[in-house]
């Protein structure tokens, strides 16, 4: 180099001047000199906002709408290079804290996690529009269900008594896709989520998909919140069923309403009401739907909220895409949503849901056992042969250990009585599957019946059977009502399901997540 100086000490000057970017800078702000530019964006400096927000407000969380609006610039080239102007174009973000820490989760590497780290206490969201339009529409028609529907017919899409993300994200969309859509103002179209409301409070990965999709949960329609036999009984309730051909049994009386159904198997035979069918091809029915938008206006999908509340359906109804369930089309339609993962990436976002989907911190015990719980018949002869009684057989998969199980609360036991009292069973199993410090996988079983009787027909049972390699398990305080067992060798479920089925009878119920993969099926 020609000059004298030394390169460290020589000054940096920025020389690149263009109006264009004259749109990165605030003007008349404190963001126009160079020290601004250089450190707005830091962590600190955001703190230091909410600090300041927080001092005059006094409130829990905190959002701080920034106004970095991206707007066409006036440029000495506009008269010049016309066709080259940018169009008007107007974006909000906001800067908040996370709702949720994620510490404990083990997310995998990505490309933004490298630039901003695994857990960030700050994020910067993008104002969604269509997110905004779909909760303006649950809001509408919850009004309009509050008030009676009058003078129309309630078009209610509603899928089987699940609670599981898809079933959940499925009728929402679905709703929301008709309503667009049909442009008959004589329906009322409105997702209804077939479980209580109370029940939601037990699905960690449920709520936390909803809080992170910004869905507004209190237009949400539940089923104990809404009288659909009111509207059936007047004539004016008109029914879609997802994943299925036939509605759950205790709404069987509902089966003449039922005008579509989505996403069933083909060859199943249907309602002699209905009206359309559409066969699911056994993909995911959250795949289906978003075929249906990316058909009608892909743009919609482009959103990150929205797309995510459809992602996150179809990674778990799949295992993330590693499952036999999984197709081709369940796979294009992932990739096409792939801004709906965010900075977590699809195996991020699964992580985070199947963490959720096992939390149980905050359950009590009954919700623990409902999570994932399934009942069969059981008929019983009685020893003078003369009549018959029927009992009940129930399964609840958990994912802790026994012991965990026994140490989530002082009353532990007591709970797991109650709980296979209130379900009328005669016999409830508790089927455990989790990882020990030593990343083994471990399967456990504790077994709680209505009498001693019972438990010993049980073993004798599983003795003349060979099936289940019962080990005991040594828990002090069960009773002889209660045993608790370790499987020495690694049993899937279904071989557990087909034990009981054969001990207790015909299933009268769906399981609470028929598509939700877990290992060791």
């Amino acid at each position: 180099m020609t000059s004298s100086q030394p390169l460290s000490q020589k000054p940096y000057i920025r020389t690149r001047e263009n109006p264009y970017f004259d749109g990165l800078l605030v003007k008349d702000g404190a963001l126009t000199d160079d020290s601004s530019n250089h450190d707005f964006g830091r962590i600190s400096d955001v703190q230091k906002i909410l600090k300041s927000t927080s001092e005059i407000s006094g409130s829990g969380r905190k959002n701080i709408d920034l106004d970095t609006s991206e707007k066409s610039m006036e440029s000495p080239l506009d008269d010049s290079v016309p066709s080259l102007m940018r169009p008007v174009l107007e974006k909000s973000y906001k800067v908040m804290r996370k709702r949720t820490s994620l510490p404990n989760i083990p997310l995998p590497q990505s490309a933004a996690s490298f630039y901003n780290g695994h857990s960030p206490r700050m994020e910067i969201v993008e104002s969604c529009e269509n997110i905004n339009r779909l909760n303006l529409f649950l809001k509408s028609k919850r009004d309009e269900v509050d008030a009676g529907v009058p003078g129309r017919f309630l078009h209610a899409v509603i899928g089987q008594d699940v609670s599981d993300v898809g079933s959940v994200a499925s009728a929402i969309m679905y709703a929301y896709y008709l309503n667009e859509t049909l442009g008959n103002d004589q329906f009322c179209t409105v997702p209804v989520i077939n479980t209580k409301r109370a029940e939601l409070n037990s699905h960690a990965e449920l709520k936390w998909l909803l809080d992170s999709c910004e869905i507004d949960q209190s237009s949400l329609i539940f089923i104990d919140e809404i009288d659909l036999s009111y509207y059936d009984l007047f004539g004016s309730l008109k029914l879609v069923l997802l994943n299925g051909s036939k509605l759950p049994s205790k709404q069987e009386a509902l089966k003449e309403s039922v005008i579509e159904i989505f996403n069933c198997k083909k060859g199943e035979s249907v309602y002699p009401s209905v009206e359309k069918v559409t066969v699911g091809q056994e993909c995911s029915s959250c795949t289906l739907i978003a075929e249906m938008f990316a058909m009608t206006s892909p743009e919609i999908l482009a959103a990150q909220g929205f797309s995510r509340l459809l992602l996150a359906g179809i990674l778990l109804d799949t295992g993330n895409l590693s499952s036999s369930d999984s197709t081709t089309k369940d796979k294009y339609m992932a990739t096409l949503l792939l801004n709906g993962a965010g900075r977590f990436g699809c195996n991020g976002l699964y992580q985070i849901l199947r963490y959720k989907l096992y939390d149980v911190s905050d359950l009590r015990v009954a919700e623990i056992l409902g999570k994932d719980f399934k009942k069969w018949t059981r008929v019983v002869k009685l020893e003078n042969g003369g009549s018959r009684m029927v009992s009940h057989v129930g399964m609840s998969s958990i994912g802790i250990s026994v012991e965990q199980l026994l140490a989530h609360g002082d009353a532990s036991t007591r709970e797991i009585k109650l709980f296979r009292k209130m379900e009328k069973l005669g016999l409830l199993m508790i089927v455990s599957g989790y990882y020990d410090e030593e990343k083994n996988f471990k399967r456990e079983i504790l077994v709680s019946t209505e009498s001693v009787e019972v438990m010993k027909k049980l073993l004798l049972f599983n003795s003349n059977a060979s099936q289940l390699p019962l080990k005991a398990l040594h828990q002090p305080g069960l009773g002889e009502e209660m045993s608790a067992f370790e499987i020495d060798k690694v049993t899937p479920r279904k071989t557990i399901e087909r034990f009981l089925e054969e001990f207790g009878g015909t299933s009268t119920s769906v399981p609470s997540r028929p598509k939700q993969h877990h290992q060791h099926e």
